[in-house]
């Protein structure tokens, strides 16, 4: 199951996904990206068409003001085929049980032992999305005693909070992590001051900062236990991130069912998930509570291998020549350079083959000029173009 930010990561995932989990502008615990509720049709018919379930997560706190908002969404969420809700709320999965609207619980309810998960079955659950604080053992003990699909994260950012019910967002800048506005502070470097002004920072440490979780190299271990659904976290992030994310845990799944998973496609597939957005890797709690070695001490930000530099913008396309026009606002773009093509509902990644201009060939197109280039999709006027570069370590 990948994360959705936006129309473009479903065309990042949609050859590698079996599902696809999305929240709207409203009751979603990620407030900042989602699908409009305006778009809620076209988006799901979208996802059909590529034969992958689409999942709306309504998981946020309630109050009493967001009832009736929240009956409205599920009833348009059942209208337009919706395959099922991700909820936690006992109000919403009453309102999803009354409308007959299939839900899953999710890690927000966190789910932590079989009797848990029992009580939601009883609920009518169609599946439980269990906490991220249990360990492989934990997971083996509750798939063997219950019958309902069971739903891991298995890759992305883990919280310093038990399954995100973290308040320290709010208390220092009023946003709700809860709500979906967390402004991490966990991820800061924080300075220790006394009323004179004197100030002691930490060395540059960061000591709440989570590494992300992979487990890439344990698929066959989790397949082993039970589990039906491997969620990759991540509805922030670029379609780059999800694209490659979602293609390893695909090829490793498959690897694993053809009886072709080797320790050689575990380094190339890890190798490639470090190229993404990531804080550095570990296990989580699979294996047990994590110690030091599950913080990201140095850096409390990106540390991937690849970067992604804005050239400039496609101003026209051919579809008759798959074709285009890109005026290169920011950067030089050469033959041979690895690029990617993203807007609203694009995305693409492609080696640029050749570049002209006024019909002749060029070999580099410089800062500031209009070049024309062959796209291998359809692309849209006022995409952005990106260079993909290695970063200098």
């Amino acid at each position: 199951m990948s994360p959705i930010r936006d129309w473009a990561s479903l065309e990042a995932c949609k050859n590698y996904a079996d599902a696809v989990y999305f929240g709207v502008d409203e009751l979603s615990m990620r407030a900042a990206s989602g699908i409009k509720v305006s778009e809620l049709s076209s988006f799901i018919e979208k996802c059909h068409s590529y034969g992958l379930k689409g999942y709306l997560t309504v998981n946020t706190v309630v109050y009493n003001q967001d009832i009736k908002k929240a009956e409205k969404l599920l009833k348009k969420a059942k209208k337009e085929g919706v395959d099922a809700v991700i909820v936690w709320d006992p109000a919403i999965i009453q309102i999803a049980r009354k409308i007959k609207l299939p839900f899953i619980v999710s890690t927000q309810a966190n789910i932590s032992n079989y009797e848990s998960a029992i009580f939601y079955k009883k609920l009518g659950a169609k599946r439980v999305v269990l906490a991220r604080e249990m360990t492989l053992k934990q997971i083996k003990e509750l798939t063997k005693k219950v019958k309902i699909e069971v739903e891991v994260f298995v890759h992305g950012a883990m919280c310093m909070a038990i399954s995100g019910r973290c308040i320290l967002s709010a208390y220092l800048y009023g946003k709700s992590a809860n709500c979906g506005s967390c402004a991490q502070p966990c991820r800061k470097e924080w300075m220790l001051s006394d009323e004179e002004g004197n100030a002691i920072s930490n060395e540059g440490k960061y000591f709440m900062s989570a590494k992300d979780l992979c487990m890439i190299e344990f698929v066959p271990e989790l397949i082993k236990a039970g589990i039906n659904s491997f969620k990759i976290e991540g509805r922030r992030r670029d379609p780059k991130y999800i694209e490659v994310v979602s293609r390893c845990y695909r090829e490793a799944i498959d690897a694993y069912f053809d009886k072709t998973f080797t320790i050689e496609k575990v380094k190339k597939w890890k190798e490639e998930l470090s190229s993404v957005y990531n804080r550095g890797f570990s296990t989580g709690f699979y294996f047990g509570t994590p110690g030091k070695e599950g913080i990201s001490y140095d850096k409390a930000d990106n540390v991937s291998t690849d970067k992604k530099l804005l050239v400039g913008y496609v101003t026209h396309y051919y579809p008759r020549v798959k074709s285009g026009s890109v005026t290169l606002n920011h950067l030089d773009l050469k033959v041979g350079d690895k690029i990617i093509i993203e807007g609203t509902n694009t995305y693409i990644e492609q080696v640029v083959e050749s570049i002209q201009i006024e019909n002749k060939n060029i070999q580099k197109g410089k800062k500031g000029e209009e070049v024309a280039i062959v796209f291998k999709d359809v692309v849209r006027k006022n995409d952005k173009v990106f260079l993909l570069q290695k970063r200098k370590v």
